[in-house]
């Protein structure tokens, strides 16, 4: 059977849960990412999990630049992307327009196949 609590945390909605255990009380954020440990910049195209559509992947940027960079490759690719888990992912295959835009900020390189 479920149960119903307040949450303590200032916000006063009802928190339902249908699985038996404990319910966590403390928020858990994402971890940022700290960037790649190497200082490479990753440029990589996957079609894993997106029913065959191609992506463009950027990962070891520095975290507080993601936005803005993910902006920057949305308008010169012309195409939609968005920011997810620290990897600015870009619809379409788009290696070499965004790793030559990215040489002249990072030291880039093209990772895969």
């Amino acid at each position: 059977m479920g149960r119903i609590r307040r949450d303590t945390g200032g916000n006063a909605r009802a928190v339902y849960s249908s699985a038996s255990g404990r319910i966590d009380e403390s928020p858990v954020a994402p971890a940022a990412s700290p960037g790649s440990a190497d200082g490479v910049v990753r440029v990589s195209r996957t079609k894993a999990g997106r029913k065959g559509k191609t992506v463009t992947l950027v990962t070891g940027l520095p975290p507080a630049d993601l936005g803005d960079i993910a902006r920057e490759l949305k308008r010169l690719c012309g195409s939609g992307g968005a920011v997810k888990d620290g990897v600015v992912e870009i619809q379409g295959d788009h290696r070499d327009a965004v790793a030559q835009h990215l040489g002249a900020r990072y030291r880039v390189k093209i990772a895969g196949g």
